[in-house]
């Protein structure tokens, strides 16, 4: 199966597949994530990350500052300490 995301049957497993593209997975998931104390900063900030895709342009700084506030300063309300520093560091320019 090539790099893992078939198995027998040709079914698609990846992550991306089943639990973002397919609209059932991702509900699930998403729920599943709400639900555990410990992955509910993680849910929330899927969350935000999709809501600051669709939002204007004029409107993106200030949104990037309050998800930079809320989930990847330490000591932030949700502060997602799992992630990496590269994920969390500022864009540059």
């Amino acid at each position: 199966a090539p790099a893992g995301h078939t198995q027998d049957g040709g079914q698609e497993t990846s992550f991306r597949w089943q639990c973002v593209d397919q609209p059932i997975g991702k509900l699930l998931f998403r729920r599943f994530l709400e639900g555990a104390p410990q992955f509910a900063a993680a849910g929330a900030l899927w969350s935000e990350i999709e809501a600051f895709e669709q939002c204007e342009d004029a409107e993106r700084e200030a949104s990037a500052k309050r998800l930079r506030s809320r989930f990847f300063t330490p000591g932030g309300s949700e502060h997602c300490g799992f992630l990496s520093a590269a994920a969390t560091a500022a864009p540059a320019g």
